[in-house]
């Protein structure tokens, strides 16, 4: 069941896996009645969802600060910013409802480093607000080329996209990756992360916003 705490949860989390552990049972008492997961979702809320989510920490970099753009359910900014206090994340989310439920498992789960923030990533006031941020993450939000339209603007020079694709990341690179260059991303690369503690581990698709010195 999903309540219950599998071993890589422990091994992913560490000193910090009660508080997963209560994110999961949130999702698993809350998530269909509030239109966040699917019914079928239930069983799988650790493995498809909260872990999947969480072992993509390993490709950040100490204090950095990180936008979790269209955040839902607060994946994957939940997970990571429970499995990275250090972080700084804002869950970006346009939706009313969502919104609530994120600012109720923060509170619930006293994430310090988590701000909640309602809007959407091409719009002028959050694009302000969120400048020269060093991360922005997303999780099944949109289309690769779309995605970029969206978060390079807000991203540092040689700031990240760090887009959670699954096994279709390369050919989205395929199809997307000439416009996400005209765009300003570079070095594009697609990584297999959790390899080593999930069954089916979480495919990443790296970009970086140009400098200026790569122009």
């Amino acid at each position: 069941m999903a309540g219950e705490l599998p071993d890589n949860a422990k091994l992913v989390f560490g000193e910090h896996v009660e508080r997963a552990a209560e994110f999961v049972r949130l999702l698993e008492e809350h998530g269909v009645e509030r239109g966040l997961i699917g019914p079928r979702e239930v069983d799988k809320i650790w493995e498809r969802h909260v872990l999947n989510s969480a072992v993509i920490e390993e490709l950040f970099d100490k204090n950095e600060r990180v936008v979790d753009v269209g955040s839902g359910a607060g994946l994957p900014g939940v997970p990571l910013a429970i499995a990275r206090p250090d972080l700084r994340i804002t869950l970006l989310e346009p939706m009313a409802r969502r919104i609530a439920w994120l600012e109720e498992v923060k509170e619930r789960l006293s994430l310090d480093n988590v701000t909640v923030l309602r809007g959407r990533a091409e719009e002028g006031p959050v694009r302000k607000q969120l400048l020269n941020c060093d991360v922005v993450t997303a999780r099944a939000v949109a289309p690769l080329e779309k995605l970029a339209k969206w978060c390079l603007p807000l991203l540092k020079g040689g700031g990240r996209m760090v887009a959670l694709k699954g096994e279709r990341a390369e050919e989205e690179l395929d199809r997307d990756g000439g416009a996400v260059a005209k765009l300003g991303g570079v070095n594009p690369e697609v990584v297999v992360v959790g390899a080593d503690v999930l069954e089916v581990p979480t495919t990443v698709l790296i970009v970086e916003r140009q400098t200026r010195r790569d122009r």
